[in-house]
């Protein structure tokens, strides 16, 4: 049985179809990468899976168990944590608060009801890289950084499976390669991953399989070498701006 089966999930806004019958399953232990043009469908893919959207038809389960159509916090709770493009952290706080409430949150859904201690938050916090920053306001801290806060927050619930989207997105290409371990040793040490991402050489590097779509539908799905070297993968991206060009090798600028 996979972790997650997205079953012909299908997405519209008014008259626009976002998302067409999508199917895809990823198993335990896995790292899948989602690639497509931008306007592809990718993070309303994730919304629906994890509650910020409500899917138009098709159902999405989790450890078999339908979870279509559940709140946010219900996902979350079942096993399921994400990152944002746009990285969304609690500027009034600092940033060891910023994951004591993000474990806190996520312990409901293990059944104990404990909150998160200082001393779990600033194990967390050690295992990203960041700390020494405790104390640090988020707003503070470099881009590379406050996604690794934003990542250590999403662990901090006790996830199963965690969603990445576009998490190397902006960085320089020592902070993304570092990034990238961040990314492996999760994998490594028990949670399955899905990640978008548009640097074409961290998801064929990262991914064991990689899916993707074009204008809402999946045209594509297996190996980086395969996926790579589809001709119909290679004729969506032509045309497009150079930053999403497939051959491009982002990660060492």
């Amino acid at each position: 049985m996979a972790l997650l089966d997205v079953d012909h999930l299908s997405v519209s806004f008014g008259g626009l179809t976002a998302l067409s019958s999508v199917s895809l399953a990823v198993e335990r232990g896995e790292i899948v990468g989602l690639i497509g043009p931008n306007g592809a469908g990718k993070t309303t893919l994730f919304n629906a899976i994890t509650g910020f959207g409500r899917p138009s038809a098709g159902l999405v389960r989790f450890k078999g168990e339908v979870i279509t159509g559940w709140p946010a916090h219900r996902i979350c709770w079942a096993g399921i944590a994400r990152t944002f493009q746009i990285v969304r952290l609690l500027p009034e706080l600092s940033v060891l608060e910023n994951v004591l409430v993000a474990g806190s949150f996520g312990r409901r859904g293990h059944g104990n009801g404990r909150a998160m201690t200082r001393q779990e938050a600033m194990r967390l916090l050690e295992r990203v890289g960041l700390g020494a920053r405790g104390n640090d306001a988020p707003q503070v801290l470099p881009l590379a950084d406050q996604k690794r806060l934003e990542i250590a927050r999403a662990l901090a619930t006790g996830p199963e499976l965690l969603l990445l989207d576009e998490a190397l997105s902006g960085l320089r290409g020592h902070e993304a390669r570092e990034l990238m371990a961040l990314i492996r040793a999760i994998r490594q040490e028990g949670t399955t991953v899905v990640m978008i991402e548009h640097i074409m050489k961290a998801i064929m590097t990262l991914s064991d399989r990689v899916v993707v779509l074009h204008h809402g539908e999946k045209i594509a799905e297996g190996t980086p070498r395969e996926v790579s070297t589809s001709p119909q993968v290679i004729a969506a991206y032509l045309g497009t701006s150079e930053r999403h060009d497939p051959a491009r090798p982002a990660v060492d600028r």
